[in-house]
């Protein structure tokens, strides 16, 4: 799950998002622990993860296995 934070910020930035966008639709008051997700200082709780994964209509194991890649076909 090391490039979990990779994966967040493709699918963020595909969409267009800011943190703090995206921050507010995962209700978040802060943006900063999405920032330390991305560049992988914290790794998410498997609770967050499949909120992410539903949010972004991906599956988990895209998020959470390294050997599998995301690209924009597999984007919701």
């Amino acid at each position: 799950m090391a490039r979990f934070g990779e994966k967040l910020r493709y699918l963020r930035q595909q969409r267009g998002m800011t943190m703090r966008q995206l921050a507010d639709a995962l209700g978040f008051n802060s943006h900063g622990y999405l920032g330390d997700l991305e560049s992988g200082r914290r790794q998410p709780s498997l609770e967050l993860a499949l909120i992410i994964a539903d949010y972004f209509e991906v599956s988990i194991e895209q998020l959470a296995r390294d050997e599998l890649e995301i690209d924009e076909n597999d984007i919701g």
